[in-house]
């Protein structure tokens, strides 16, 4: 008898034009709201697809051998051709005759691809010629770019990293229909999976950010930034926190951290079990954190020199008197990092470097001639949108989140479109990912400034090329004992940038090499017992030399700066008086952790 085919029922046929007709209905209910609302919500997500580096690449090859004139060469475009086709046609071969073709041999990045994990893309042959054919036309592009010539290497870089970002956009995981959970994630849901994936994009657009974590599952004070502390000043700029100690004596000379001020201070104080601060306070350190004022028109006059003189230089000042000791152990991450290069050096210039007894610099550059793919983000163009961007005085935080979210877009993009939007999950309670998302405003002229003399033209390692105030900047009168750390894999400060300070300052120094990233490489609590970090006591002349000799060591790297902190200084004093916040001569002003982390 012939197979019967079961028809659908009333009901099931009423159940599917309800999603059809809903979905329409939130469509337009959105699309009215834009109309009424205008697209400034929307701005910074619009912003994306002209984001820095993207408005003024030159236009990408659509497939190997195309001719682009003059930067092809004729004979290398044939025998790209030649090569994707006769690739092709072994692929077909593989789909129609498995038998007596060559298998498909992965490269490890190809095998590590959590975008294909799901059985289907393997066990299924149209899945799987679907993976195959993806995986094969990506490495055709990319040689494709490597083949290219007449145009120099910044040029072909930015074309190279367009090109992987448009590799990763086109991925058939993005699509519903060319995804297979995605279908059965339909099928199974009856169409409930797209309607809530349509109401998390559409809440995405309205405010102009794209959602990484479960809204309402953190919250800054009460499961993240919850080590006890007080505001103990409070200026236009920033507000400073003193942690309360929880040892009986503390060492004798603070720690004061400056996190950088285009993300909140509390990367640094996420829940209990990861928070540097809270670990260093165990430790029996003096902490103080810098609080940076998210920016507002009110600080459309701010440069470079605020964040050194009224904010790094006075903090530290502040914590001398406050305390009555002649010098501080100083923490600079990142561009707050660089902004410490600066002030050592300014102190140096002016005959006051012991106010500092050490520098402890995290992912921070100084020589920005290898600053990775930031880099081909500067250019004319971008700084003339960013200056578009920034009329009030100040560069909504949202651009600079889809900046870096395009560093990772495989990640911290598509993974979100997949998973949130066509399969309509719930989002994760993830604590990192939710400071990733809580941006700060930046004051435009100081980061117009920032982004053309340090990454563009890279003065800062020029002698006197830069100025704060009146005093000269010259690296190489830095004597200050030195910290350093780099993550291995770390995209926005790659540890070859950042090892280019072991050039520049002439003090003792200590380079440490942490696995994982900007943030993860950092944010490593010894008792989760993640990665690893490598050292040298030799005299490595270059970063692959450091490596070659380095020693590994399992876990964090806390307590190696921290046996190096106390061994420059391990004088303890009872933690009673002005070591207690509010306890000195500077008052309570509010509990930890402030005002001005909250100031959206």
């Amino acid at each position: 008898m012939p197979e019967t085919v079961d028809t659908p029922t009333l009901e099931e046929l009423q159940h599917w034009t309800w999603v059809l007709g809903r979905a329409q209905q939130m469509m337009m209910e959105q699309g009215f709201d834009l109309l009424k609302d205008g697209a400034a919500a929307a701005a910074p997500m619009s912003a994306m697809a002209g984001m820095p580096g993207m408005a003024s690449m030159p236009e990408m090859p659509a497939m190997p051998g195309m001719q682009v004139p003059g930067m092809v060469d004729p004979t290398r475009a044939m025998q790209a051709t030649a090569a994707f086709w006769a690739d092709s046609m072994t692929l077909w071969q593989r789909f129609l005759d498995p038998d007596h073709a060559p298998p498909f041999e992965e490269t490890p990045e190809q095998a590590r691809d959590k975008r294909f994990k799901a059985k289907a893309w393997r066990e299924e042959p149209v899945w799987d010629f679907l993976r195959q054919s993806y995986f094969m036309i990506a490495d055709h592009l990319l040689k494709g770019v490597d083949a290219i010539e007449g145009v120099d290497a910044r040029q072909k870089e930015q074309i190279r990293f367009a090109t992987r970002g448009f590799i990763d956009a086109v991925s058939p995981t993005n699509f519903p229909a060319t995804n297979p959970e995605v279908l059965e994630k339909v099928v199974e849901t009856k169409g409930e999976s797209l309607l809530k994936g349509l109401q998390h994009m559409m809440a995405d657009l309205a405010k102009g950010q794209m959602t990484q974590v479960a809204p309402d599952a953190f919250e800054v004070g009460r499961n993240l930034a919850t080590t006890p502390g007080k505001v103990v000043k409070r200026t236009p700029l920033y507000e400073l926190i003193q942690y309360a100690p929880v040892t009986e004596s503390v060492y004798r000379t603070p720690i004061v951290i400056f996190p950088p001020w285009i993300n909140r201070f509390y990367i640094l104080d996420l829940t209990p079990e990861k928070s540097f601060i809270r670990w260093a306070v165990e430790q029996g350190l003096t902490v103080f954190v810098v609080s940076w004022k998210s920016a507002d028109a009110t600080m459309k006059d701010v440069v470079w020199d605020d964040y050194v003189e009224r904010g790094q230089i006075d903090a530290i000042d502040t914590v001398r008197e406050l305390l009555d000791v002649p010098s501080v152990h100083a923490i600079g991450y990142c561009v707050a990092g660089t902004t410490l290069a600066a002030t050592l050096a300014v102190l140096a210039a002016r005959d006051e470097a012991a106010k500092v007894a050490s520098a402890t610099f995290f992912t921070a550059q100084v020589d920005f001639s290898e600053a990775g793919d930031l880099n081909l983000f500067v250019d004319e163009e971008q700084l003339k949108l960013i200056r578009s961007l920034g009329g009030e005085g100040f560069l909504d935080g949202r651009y600079m989140a889809a900046t870096f979210n395009l560093l990772r877009g495989r990640d911290l993009i598509w993974n979100y479109v997949t998973n949130n939007y066509l399969m309509g999950q719930d989002y994760a309670p993830f604590d990192l990912l939710h400071w990733n998302s809580d941006v700060t405003n930046l004051p435009a002229k100081w980061h117009l400034s920032y982004l053309s003399d340090l990454y563009r033209d890279n003065r800062l390692v020029e002698p006197g090329s830069i100025a704060i105030g009146d005093t000269p900047i010259d690296l190489t009168r830095v004597h200050t004992p030195v910290y350093v750390q780099a993550g291995r894999e770390d995209h926005i400060a790659p540890a070859a940038s950042v090892w280019k300070i072991t050039h520049h300052f002439q003090g003792p120094l200590r380079f440490v090499l942490a696995g994982s990233g900007h943030i993860a490489g950092v944010v490593n609590p010894p008792s989760a017992q993640k990665y690893q970090y490598w050292t040298n006591d030799g005299n490595a002349a270059t970063l692959a030399e450091f490596v070659a000799g380095a020693k590994e060591t399992r876990g964090s790297w806390w307590p190696d700066w921290a046996a190096w902190v106390v061994a420059a200084d391990g004088e303890q004093v009872p933690a009673e008086g002005a070591r207690r916040p509010g306890a000195g001569a500077l008052q309570a002003l509010e509990d930890a952790p402030g005002s001005y982390v909250r100031t959206r």
